[in-house]
């Protein structure tokens, strides 16, 4: 994470203070920022652990921390009845890491070292399950139209999540078979104690920010016109994936395109496969069931944004242009969401 994020942690006393004062607009805008590095944060603590817990266990950990911001962040979502917000937040997660920064990715990196190549079956196989996940927002938006589909479309959500989730793992399972041992343990940034204290610290926090964050939404968009659609789908995602994206934006710069593509690709299937599947369980056990419906403008975005993917993906190799493509595909369709 870069040194000039850890600035950005002076926002945290000031969204404090904005929530004591009742200035929510202050408050929502200072906690999207303070939510910036804590992020960053807890990314490298995770990384840390990783190295000292080896191969198989540090995989887990990168699963389960891997997007905890964001989890963070839909859960106080979730408690507050903000449904939309975070269907929206998930299809936008999924957009941006695809769209925006695997395409910034791409551009940086191909400006910088002109075509660059990729572990293409592993990037096949993460566009796959991302073809599952697809599959899965479909399947309801065709099948169970109305409100005497309701009940069904509940209990397909629960079946679905759990399959979901199991194939996730199964594919973490596999992609651990391909790829070599995260790190060594002599190239941990901390200490195991440190980076445990440093995960924990910066989880609390993030918990405190987001829930800072989810009681602004509603000022927010009374102040400025903003859709609670277009903050899930555009404000959240980049908020809460923001120093990941740049850490995926450097790894290309050096010319590591198979990471910068694996933290793409790879928190993209995170989140269709394990951070959605989590947050239908937690809507049920919260007495509030948020089941698989998405919008028919969510499911659209998703699925272009992995068919461009696949496209890339198919010979192995990138280039700055298709980087640039990327870019601008986003773009039109956040414009779009803006107009929405």
């Amino acid at each position: 994470m870069g040194k000039f994020l850890y600035y950005l942690l002076l926002a945290i006393p000031f969204s404090i203070y904005f929530r004591l004062a009742g200035s929510d607009l202050a408050m929502f805008f200072a906690a999207c920022i303070a939510i910036i590095p804590l992020a960053g944060i807890m990314g490298e603590a995770t990384e840390s652990l990783a190295c000292h817990a080896g191969e198989r266990v540090g995989g887990l950990l990168n699963a389960t921390f891997g997007n905890a911001t964001e989890l963070l962040i839909t859960v106080f979502a979730l408690r507050a009845g903000l449904f939309d917000v975070v269907k929206a937040s998930i299809a936008g997660s999924i957009l941006g890491n695809i769209l925006l920064v695997l395409g910034l990715a791409i551009l940086v990196g191909g400006l910088k070292n002109g075509e660059q190549t990729f572990d293409r079956v592993h990037f096949s196989n993460q566009a796959n399950l991302m073809f599952l996940g697809i599959i899965a927002l479909i399947i309801p938006a065709v099948f169970f139209q109305g409100e005497t589909q309701h009940h069904a479309l509940e209990g397909f959500s629960l079946a679905v999540a759990s399959i979901l989730i199991i194939l996730y793992f199964s594919g973490l399972l596999f992609a651990m078979g391909r790829t070599k041992e995260i790190c060594e343990v002599e190239s941990a940034r901390w200490s195991r104690s440190k980076a445990v204290l440093v995960l924990g610290l910066s989880t609390l926090l993030i918990a405190l920010e987001s829930e800072f964050l989810v009681a602004g939404i509603e000022p927010v968009t009374e102040a400025l016109g903003w859709s609670q659609f277009f903050i899930g789908i555009i404000i959240i995602p980049i908020i809460g994936n923001a120093a990941e994206h740049f850490t995926a934006v450097t790894m290309a710069h050096r010319n590591k395109m198979d990471l910068s593509f694996e933290i793409a690709m790879g928190s993209s299937t995170q989140i269709a496969m394990l951070i959605t599947p989590l947050l239908v369980f937690l809507s049920f056990a919260m007495g509030s069931p948020m089941t698989m419906m998405f919008n028919f403008h969510e499911i659209v975005v998703v699925a272009l944004a992995v068919l461009s993917a696949q496209f890339i993906s198919q010979d192995g190799e990138s280039n700055w242009l298709e980087g640039a493509l990327l870019v601008a595909a986003y773009f039109i369709i956040a414009i779009a969401f803006y107009f929405l």
